[in-house]
């Protein structure tokens, strides 16, 4: 039977790319952006019904492979619609996203080591996992097992809990899976407690605190920066434990607030 004898329904399901791998790029395509008009990619965000007219594809099908690549961090879903995730930033713009984040942390978090004199850091979350974009400090920031492109578990850290803290439960579970693996003995090692700390963050409006789960002798307090879409960042002041870290808590709210303001 030639194409053109057969039903409508028939000649869309014949057109349709036969792979998955196929209809994940057909819809990856469409978040390219336009570098002659100027528009990144990172500010592509596209509702279901668009992204099922520009792939030519079912919205039932759009919508599981939407679902699918959100699962694995290729793609974000918000209100705005759906948009590039972490793994996606990752392989392509995600070294200038980190460089845009880290320009306009910069003033902040030299602010913020001139007001406290404790060691700064400023963080991305990457699966289950915070990695450091930038460390600042005076002599105790060798007391503090971080550098700059390491990484630690997002769970133990006031910085990844800080982020964790503004994504939706079920994200969370799929980032740090149901064991979680404790670094000291005041580690959280069941994801429960973890959501019960999440929920105490998001009551002192998105303040994080942690004492010696990561390292023993280090405390540290812990903000993120927001935007529409969730966290994209946090900062944190990083002293010895017995430091009375919660009286700089404000400065660290106004900072991340306003860096979030500058992005």
């Amino acid at each position: 039977m030639s194409v053109l004898a057969m039903a409508p329904s028939e000649q869309t399901q014949a057109a349709l790319p036969p792979s998955m791998v196929e209809r994940m790029t057909l819809i990856l395509d469409l978040f390219a952006g336009d570098t002659e008009q100027g528009t990144d990619p990172r500010d592509v965000w596209l509702p279901l019904d668009r992204i099922a007219r520009g792939t030519g594809l079912p919205r039932s099908t759009s919508h599981r492979i939407l679902e699918q690549l959100v699962r694995l961090q290729w793609l974000d879903h918000s209100p705005a619609g759906y948009g590039l995730g972490r793994r996606a930033h990752q392989l392509g713009g995600g070294a200038a996203h980190h460089d845009d984040l880290r320009a306009a942390a910069s003033p902040h978090l030299h602010e913020l080591l001139l007001r406290t004199g404790a060691v700064i850091h400023l963080g991305v979350l990457e699966g289950a996992q915070v990695r450091y974009l930038d460390k600042l400090g005076g002599r105790f920031a060798v007391n503090v097992p971080s550098r700059v492109g390491g990484t630690a578990p997002a769970h133990c850290t006031a910085l990844g809990k800080a982020m964790l803290a503004w994504l939706p439960a079920e994200d969370v579970d799929e980032l740090v899976g149901r064991e979680l693996a404790p670094r000291t003995p005041s580690s959280v090692s069941q994801l429960p407690a973890l959501h019960q700390q999440l929920t105490r963050i998001r009551g002192r409006h998105g303040l994080a605190l942690e004492h010696g789960e990561y390292v023993p002798e280090i405390s540290c307090v812990a903000a993120a920066v927001r935007s529409p879409r969730g966290p994209v960042g946090a900062l944190s002041v990083v002293a010895a434990t017995g430091t009375t870290l919660e009286r700089v808590g404000p400065l660290v709210l106004d900072a991340a607030r306003r860096i979030a303001a500058d992005l």
